[in-house]
């Protein structure tokens, strides 16, 4: 869904940060990087810094020129971080997704250009841009590495693309969840347990087991979670015989 964006990267000086955009880029879906006069590249520091992402490396295009790069795109945004004495309109990352994730802009290439590491992109290179594109954050120190830049914008895009994104880890949610009835036996059982290791005052069981009910209702616990609480209470109560 984000191949119509390109993350242009002009003049990088140090060959680990176009390494290290690479692996920013791959890390939300992206892979269309464009250099362009790269002081060094390729090098082993950019493949080593990538981290996985060599694909991005080996296919990416390298230019002479600014204009070259920006050849066949029809929306150009220019990453700046300092003010100018010329007003361009300007959008902040996630207004440029919130913009041109619409299913209109689906074939149309945009420019994300990213300028030198120490000085960033100059007015001549602003001149053809249509916005200039914002990251914000602490005014009193609004400098960020060209990796962390390129990242932040290319996860506003991620998000705003709505990509199926997996809903777990592990094994959490393979198990169904615990029913009404198995509550119940579970909540017996508990009580029994505690009754049996001396836990449980008898004029306090009733209070106790609502704070209980109260805490394990949040958890939501699921079956299996059920088996291995009743695992324990069993060894509790074997244990205390």
């Amino acid at each position: 869904m984000l191949s119509n964006f390109k993350v242009i990267l002009v003049e990088t000086s140090h060959p680990g940060n176009i390494g290290a955009v690479a692996r920013a880029m791959k890390n939300m879906g992206m892979d269309q990087l464009r250099l362009v006069n790269p002081k060094f590249f390729p090098h082993a520091d950019a493949t080593a810094r990538a981290s996985g992402a060599d694909n991005l490396l080996k296919n990416a295009i390298v230019y002479q020129s600014l204009p070259d790069a920006l050849a066949d795109c029809q929306i150009i945004l220019g990453a700046s971080a300092r003010d100018r004495t010329i007003s361009w309109p300007s959008l902040t990352a996630r207004e440029c997704a919130e913009k041109w994730l619409a299913a209109d802009y689906a074939d149309t290439n945009i420019a994300l250009v990213f300028g030198r590491e120490n000085s960033g992109l100059k007015n001549h290179e602003l001149d053809l841009c249509h916005f200039l594109l914002r990251i914000p954050c602490n005014q009193e120190y609004s400098s960020l590495n060209l990796a962390a830049a390129v990242q932040v914008v290319c996860y506003e895009l991620f998000v705003a693309s709505n990509q199926p994104q997996p809903v777990s880890v592990g094994d959490l949610g393979t198990e169904p969840l615990a029913n009404s009835e198995q509550m119940e036996s579970f909540y017996q059982h508990l009580l029994e347990t505690m009754a049996d290791i001396g836990f449980l005052h008898p004029e306090r069981s009733k209070s106790i087991m609502r704070r209980l009910r109260r805490v394990f209702n949040r958890a939501q616990l699921d079956t299996k979670e059920l088996d291995i609480l009743r695992g324990i209470f069993r060894f509790a109560q074997n244990h205390n015989q």
